[in-house]
C-alpha cells in the first residue's frame, strides 16, 4: 500500500474569523487588539486619558485583579508560542506580575495601574520580536 500524503488539518473558524490563525500576523493582530481592550477601551472625559478594561477590573476586589492577571498573562503565552526569547518572555512575566501586584492594593490598586500600562509595555516588547523576526507583519503605524 502507498502512504497517502499527510494531510494539512482544516479549521473552519479561521476561514469564517480572521485572526484565528496561528501565523505571526493573526498573532499580531490578536495581541494588538488584546492591549486595546484592556488599555484603551474608551478616554476618561476630562483628562484625555484612555482606560481600559484593565483599570475597570481593579475595582473587582480579588477576581478582577486575578482576570486582569490573566489577561496579560495570554499575551504572554501568545509570545512565547511565536519563538520569543526568555529574556523577553520573563520581562513581560515581570511587567504582568508588578501589574498584579499594584493592582491587588484594595480600592486604591486602579490608580496605579491607571499609570503602569503593562499590557502596553508587553505589546511593545512583542511588536519588537515581530518587526525583527517576521517583517512581513510589521505595519506602517501614524
Amino acid at each position: 500500500m502507498a502512504e497517502s500524503p499527510r494531510a494539512t488539518r482544516y479549521d473552519p473558524l479561521s476561514d469564517r474569523l480572521p485572526g484565528l490563525g496561528r501565523d505571526a500576523a493573526s498573532v499580531r493582530r490578536r495581541i494588538e487588539a488584546l492591549e486595546r481592550v484592556l488599555e484603551r477601551l474608551f478616554v476618561v472625559p476630562g483628562l484625555n486619558r484612555p482606560v481600559g478594561l484593565d483599570v475597570i477590573l481593579d475595582v473587582v476586589p480579588v477576581a478582577g485583579d486575578l482576570i486582569g492577571a490573566l489577561l496579560g498573562a495570554y499575551m504572554v503565552w501568545e509570545a512565547k508560542n511565536l519563538g520569543m526569547s526568555r529574556w523577553a518572555t520573563a520581562r513581560m512575566l515581570g511587567n504582568v506580575g508588578v501589574d498584579a501586584l499594584l493592582g491587588a492594593i484594595p480600592w486604591v490598586g486602579a490608580i496605579p495601574d491607571f499609570f503602569f500600562r503593562s499590557n502596553t509595555r508587553n505589546l511593545k516588547i512583542i511588536k519588537a520580536h515581530l518587526d525583527r523576526h517576521h517583517p512581513a507583519t510589521a505595519l506602517i503605524e501614524p
